[in-house]
């Protein structure tokens, strides 16, 4: 795989306060592309971010339904990855690339 499809795999961090309490664990939370595989998660972030991956955990989040001043919209679906990195690795994903 080149680099411009590492990127294409991995959307974005997300920040949140239950993924940040995943960093004492040695893992980082991503939104991934919805049809991205374990081992493509792994391969970018090992590619990207030059860390020994150990374990990936996948998770599809359905999108909510809500309304907005009586109008009925659809929030979009997404796909989350929990990575797990190696013993002694770490990711600071806020200072960037």
């Amino acid at each position: 795989m080149s680099d411009i499809n590492h990127y294409d795999v991995i959307v974005s961090p997300v920040i949140t306060e239950k993924a940040t309490l995943g960093a004492e664990n040695n893992q980082v939370t991503f939104k991934v592309a919805i049809d991205a595989t374990k081992p493509q998660i792994k391969a970018a972030v090992e590619a990207l971010f030059g860390k020994k991956v150990e374990k990936v955990n996948t998770l599809r989040q359905e999108g909510k339904v809500k309304r907005f001043r009586g109008v009925t919209g659809k929030r979009a679906e997404y796909k989350k990855a929990i990575v797990t990195l190696a013993a002694g690795e770490s990711l600071d994903v806020t200072a960037g690339i």
